[in-house]
């Protein structure tokens, strides 16, 4: 994502993070460019210029356009030069900067709360300036019933639509932020147990086509702040495949395949990169894991510097062994024979 410093909003900022990713070589890192300068909603940056240079979608990350007609003329842009807007729907105006969701628990701590409407109105403004001018958006990280239901009737009219959801929302819901505090802070929010099954449900149908990390890796101090103070999101990498697992397909809910599909054809196919496929000619880019070992999640024990999780202490089934990049492995569990 475009969020970093300086903001990736010009070829030689895409230049930069490319080459110093190919020099760490435990991962390929395909950077998504910001769709405004600065991610200040206020200009654009130069589509065909950010995907000439690397950029293999376009998007202002958790700083969502919030003009109308500059994300009009964003996805008109992003259209003609062959990218895909990733699209984070929230109202400003609605959602200020609170730190849960507006419902029971926003009254129980006697906070204002970001409400679901404030994500639902952007996802149809999006979804139908999709519609009005061709050009695909991918909506980012759903986590509301109406969302879903928004989303569905957009693609049975054949809008360039797409969306992912994340294990959060189809695991967690807004009673998380009682008991785990500001490690349960997200934007959005958790939710409630209805947004859940209307999640996992537009998940079986399709109308989810993929699901996300959203990776958001705080350190401990900025965490143990007051949830009011403290950033909002939580580490996923580590946990994303272990929880999608345990959630969807140990629950019969979902094939093993569909929830694959789900983690890596999707994805590579909505950011048109040639990805997520075990093809002759392909490159060497495999995960193997045990679908059936079960273990406990255990943020001391993570590869990454990102501790920031809820899910301290979750049972969950689905264990990586090894991940292989260009045909060579980058890593082992200590347990894999």
């Amino acid at each position: 994502m475009p969020n970093t410093n300086p903001t990736l909003d010009s070829p030689e900022q895409l230049a930069f993070v490319k080459e110093k990713a190919a020099t760490a070589g435990s991962a390929h890192v395909f950077p998504i460019g910001a769709l405004s300068k600065d991610q200040k909603g206020e200009s654009l940056t130069d589509a065909e210029l950010l995907k000439n240079a690397g950029a293999v979608s376009l998007s202002d990350d958790g700083l969502p356009v919030q003009n109308a007609d500059l994300m009009r003329d964003a996805l008109i842009r992003a259209g003609l030069a062959g990218l895909t807007v990733l699209s984070h729907c929230e109202d400003a105006d609605l959602v200020k900067n609170y730190a849960v969701n507006e419902g029971r628990v926003s009254r129980a701590l006697g906070l204002p709360g970001r409400p679901a409407i404030a994500e639902e109105l952007m996802v149809m403004r999006d979804g139908m300036l999709a519609e009005e001018t061709g050009s695909p958006v991918h909506i980012c990280h759903v986590s509301t019933a109406r969302s879903v239901k928004i989303i569905r009737s957009l693609k049975h009219k054949g809008v360039p639509i797409t969306c992912e959801t994340c294990p959060q929302y189809f695991t967690l819901t807004e009673e998380e932020v009682l008991t785990k505090g500001s490690l349960a802070r997200v934007n959005p929010p958790l939710r409630t147990q209805r947004d859940i099954e209307a999640i996992i449900a537009g998940l079986k149908d399709g109308t989810i086509d993929a699901i996300a990390t959203d990776h958001a890796p705080h350190s401990a101090e900025e965490k143990a702040r007051p949830l009011t103070e403290a950033p909002s999101g939580m580490v996923g990498l580590e946990t994303a495949l272990a929880l999608s697992l345990t959630a969807l397909y140990h629950t019969g809910k979902m094939e093993l395949s569909d929830v694959l599909r789900k983690l890596t054809v999707n994805p590579a196919c909505i950011l048109r990169i040639p990805k997520g496929r075990l093809a002759l000619g392909a490159d060497g880019d495999v995960v193997i894991f045990d679908p059936d070992e079960a273990w406990m999640i255990d943020p001391a024990e993570f590869i990454s510097k990102g501790r920031n999780t809820p899910f301290a202490g979750y049972p969950v089934k689905g264990k990586v062994k090894y991940t292989v990049v260009g045909g060579s492995i980058v890593y082992q569990d200590c347990q894999a024979s």
